[in-house]
Parts: C-alpha cells; sequence; structure tokens
C-alpha cells in the first residue's frame, strides 16, 4: 500500500477537525500528519478544539507535541483564546506546554487581561497561581488587568474576588489608564464600593 503524502495526510486533517472526528484526527496525526497544520483563517487544530472547548480533541493535539502558541490570522493562540475566553480545564493541560506568557492578541494583551476583564475567575486564579505571567503588562490601549477588571465589569461579586487575586499576587493599584485616571478613580466613579475598599487595602491612591 503506498505511503500517503504529507499534503494529503494535512488536508485529511482539516476536514477531521471540521466534522470532530476525534478518532480520525488520532489516526492521521499517527501516520504523520502535521500537527499544526492550519486551515484559510490560519487556526490550528487545538485552536479549533479551544475556540469549541473541546477537551478531548484538544488533549489530543497537546499529547501530539501541538503549539500552543501559534497564532492565527487575528492573533490569537489556543493559550491566548482559552485564557481569554474561560477555557479553564484547556488552560490547564497547557500549561506544562510551554506557553509564551509575553505573547500578545490583537489588542497587545495578555491571556491575563481577557479573563480579567470578562470575570473568567478561575482563568485568573490559574494564571497568577501556575504561571509567571506579568500581573502589571498593560496592553494597546493602556490598561492593566487590574483597569480592565474595574472599568469594562459590572462590580459584581466576582470581579470583586478577581481584583482581590490580581491585588494579591502584585498587581500595582496606581498603574493610571492612558488618559492618567487610576483604578481607585474608576472604582469610586462607578460607585464600586467593594472594589474602592480592595484598592485602598493595598495601597492605593
Amino acid at each position: 500500500m503506498p505511503k500517503k503524502n504529507t499534503a494529503d495526510l494535512n488536508q485529511a486533517l482539516l476536514q477531521a477537525i471540521e466534522t470532530n472526528d476525534i478518532q480520525q484526527i488520532e489516526t492521521l496525526l499517527q501516520e504523520g500528519a502535521q500537527v499544526d497544520t492550519v486551515n484559510t483563517r490560519g487556526e490550528s487544530g487545538l485552536l479549533v478544539a479551544t475556540h469549541a472547548n473541546n477537551i478531548p480533541m484538544a488533549k489530543i493535539f497537546l499529547q501530539h507535541g501541538a503549539n500552543v502558541n501559534l497564532q492565527d490570522k487575528i492573533e490569537d493562540s489556543p493559550f491566548l483564546y482559552a485564557g481569554a475566553e474561560g477555557r479553564t480545564e484547556i488552560l490547564k493541560l497547557m500549561i506544562s506546554h510551554h506557553p509564551d506568557y509575553t505573547l500578545t492578541n490583537r489588542f497587545g494583551g495578555t491571556a491575563l487581561i481577557p479573563a480579567a476583564e470578562k470575570g473568567h475567575l478561575a482563568n485568573v486564579q490559574l494564571l497568577l497561581a501556575e504561571t509567571s505571567i506579568d500581573v502589571n503588562h498593560v496592553n494597546n490601549p493602556g490598561w492593566t488587568a487590574l483597569l480592565e477588571a474595574i472599568v469594562l465589569s459590572d462590580g459584581g461579586k466576582t470581579q470583586q474576588q478577581i481584583v482581590q487575586a490580581l491585588l494579591e499576587n502584585g498587581a500595582d493599584p496606581n498603574i493610571a489608564d492612558s488618559s492618567g485616571v487610576t483604578p481607585l478613580a474608576h472604582a469610586k466613579q462607578q460607585g464600586y464600593d467593594a472594589i474602592s475598599n480592595l484598592l485602598l487595602a493595598h495601597g492605593a491612591k
């Protein structure tokens, strides 16, 4: 039986990813399909699995050495997307696969910043506890994770827990936004008393 060429295997892999055929994905990778084959949007199988929160598919790609840092055409990587969109189980799996914690999305943000903004407490806690991600990284619009957790949220219980976790893990409460407005000023403007008190307790001015 003639050996299948890599291009054919890669094309079959993309089709198997599209149809969520886990068994076929495993077979094709064993036969020599390239694990980081990408579709027309630049998305690897691991990124597609992360989009869908498909843990079994993500596991297969990770077991075969998929690159967790491979960015698509809009600069999402599997690791960045998992962090931003609350894919906590997949994020846990990726931490032992050499994520680049300095890699940024199209907004210049790390995985931590959108996780904090969108209220993904488990992701925030995981990233702070298990990685060396920079808690004070500033993205292109001039926001830290702490600022986004305050300004772009409802100030509710989950956001309070996120703010507390960030502060307890070294977030600087006095890094202002690009207009010079501090986290404390934002919290007070929005009437977030509990968050204001947390900031004050950690040296906010």
